[in-house]
C-alpha cells in the first residue's frame, strides 16, 4: 500500500512538473512574454526554494502540522495562476509563492520513500518519469490555447497535495537531528554543493528553452513531445535497473553522470537541426537526471545526519539557486551558442567534484 501510494505522489507531482517544464514557456511566449521575460518568471521559484532552507536552520521546523499548510497553499497558487498569468509581476509573485512550496513538498516525501522502501526507491521514483512522459504526449496533442495548459497542472497538483498527505502518518523524527548531532554545515563539503549548484545551472537552458530551442530549427511541437517522452523512457528503464549501480561507489556515479550531460549538451550545440542527435542525446537523460538523482540523495542521506535539512538544501541549492541562474543565464544567452555554454557549466560541475574527499 505504501509503494503504491508513494508511486502515485510521484506520477501526479512529476506530471504537474512535465506541465511547468514542458509546456508553460511555450504558453508565455505564445501570449506576448519576451525570452528574457520567461527566464525571469521561471526562476522565481527556484530562487524560492534555495531561500527557504535557511529558515529552517534556526527558526522553523518542518514539521506535520507546516507540511499540511504546504499543500494547501500550493493548491491555492496553482489555482491563482488562471488570474494572474496575464500580468507579468503577478505571475512572478505566485512563481515565487509556488517555490516556497516545492522547496518543501518533494524533500519531505523523499525522505519517506528513502527510509521505507530502501533498495526499491527507484521502482517507485520511475512513476514520476511515467507521469511526466505521459503528460507530454497528451498535451502537446491538445494544447490549443493556454487555459488547457493551467488546467491540467492545477488538476495534478491537486492529486499530488491529496497523494502527499495520505503519507504523513509515515513521517518519521528520526529523520532530524538530534542535539547532540553534528551541527549541519555546507562548507565542509563545499565541492559536492559546488558541483550539485553548477550542474543545475547546466540544465537551464534545456529545463526552460529545449521546445522552443527544437521548434526553432524546425522540429513540431508534436516532435519535440516526443523527445521529451523517449527521455523520460531511458530514465524510467535506468530507475528499474539502477540499484546495483547504486550499491557502487556513489561519487563515482555522480561524476559519470555529470560528464555523459557535459557530452549531451555539446552535441546538442553542434547538431541542432539533426533529429537522430536530439534522440541520442535525449536517451542520455537516464544518466544526467534518472542515475544522478538517485546517487546524489543517497549520497546525502549518508553523508549528514540531518537528513530533512540535507534534502531540503540539496533541493534548494542545487533546483533553487542553480535553476535560478540557470533560468536567468539561459534566458539572456538563449541563442546559438545556448548548449555550448550548458557544456563548459557541466564540465565545472565534473571538475569540483575532485576537491571531494568522502567517497561514500
Amino acid at each position: 500500500m505504501l509503494f503504491f501510494k508513494l508511486s502515485a505522489f510521484y506520477f501526479f507531482y512529476f506530471a504537474a512538473v512535465g506541465v511547468y517544464v514542458m509546456f508553460l514557456p511555450k504558453v508565455l511566449s505564445d501570449i506576448g512574454y519576451t525570452p528574457s521575460n520567461i527566464g525571469i518568471v521561471l526562476a522565481l521559484a527556484p530562487l524560492m526554494r534555495f531561500l527557504t532552507p535557511f529558515l529552517f536552520l534556526k527558526h522553523v521546523k518542518l514539521n506535520q502540522q507546516l507540511f499540511k499548510y504546504v499543500l494547501l497553499l500550493s493548491v491555492i497558487s496553482s489555482s491563482l495562476f488562471y488570474v494572474t498569468i496575464d500580468s507579468f509581476y503577478l505571475f512572478m509573485l505566485n512563481n515565487a509563492i509556488l517555490g516556497v512550496c516545492l522547496s518543501l513538498l518533494l524533500p519531505y516525501i523523499e525522505l519517506i520513500a528513502i527510509k521505507e522502501l530502501k533498495d526499491r526507491y527507484g521502482r517507485s521514483r520511475l512513476y514520476g518519469s511515467i507521469g511526466f512522459m505521459l503528460v507530454g504526449l497528451v498535451l502537446a496533442k491538445y494544447l490549443t490555447e493556454p487555459q488547457i495548459a493551467l488546467h491540467y497542472y492545477l488538476c495534478a497538483t491537486i492529486i499530488t497535495a491529496i497523494s502527499a498527505y495520505s503519507l504523513l502518518k509515515y513521517d518519521d523524527v528520526s529523520l532530524e537531528a538530534n542535539k547532540d548531532d553534528e551541527k549541519f554545515s555546507i562548507l565542509k563539503y563545499w565541492p559536492f554543493w559546488l558541483s550539485l549548484f553548477l550542474m543545475q545551472v547546466s540544465f537551464g537552458g534545456f529545463y526552460n528553452f529545449f521546445t522552443i530551442y527544437e521548434t526553432s530549427f524546425g522540429i513540431s511541437l508534436e516532435m519535440t513531445s516526443y523527445l521529451w517522452a523517449f527521455g523520460v523512457i531511458c530514465e524510467i528503464l535506468i530507475f528499474y535497473y539502477q540499484a546495483p549501480l547504486l550499491k557502487k561507489n556513489l561519487l563515482l556515479m555522480i561524476k559519470f553522470s555529470i560528464l555523459v550531460t557535459s557530452v549531451r549538451w555539446f552535441l546538442l550545440y553542434l547538431y541542432p537541426e539533426s533529429l537522430t542527435i536530439s534522440f541520442f542525446t535525449q536517451s542520455l537523460h537516464a544518466f544526467s537526471f534518472g542515475l544522478y538523482h538517485s546517487a546524489v540523495i543517497l549520497y546525502l542521506y549518508q553523508l549528514y545526519s540531518n537528513k530533512k535539512l540535507a534534502q531540503q538544501f540539496m533541493l534548494g541549492v542545487a533546483y533553487g539557486l542553480g535553476g535560478f541562474l540557470g533560468a536567468i543565464i539561459s534566458g539572456q544567452f538563449y541563442g546559438e551558442f545556448l548548449f555550448l555554454y550548458s557544456s563548459a557549466i557541466a564540465l565545472l560541475s565534473f571538475l569540483s567534484l575532485f576537491y571531494m574527499k568522502n567517497k561514500i
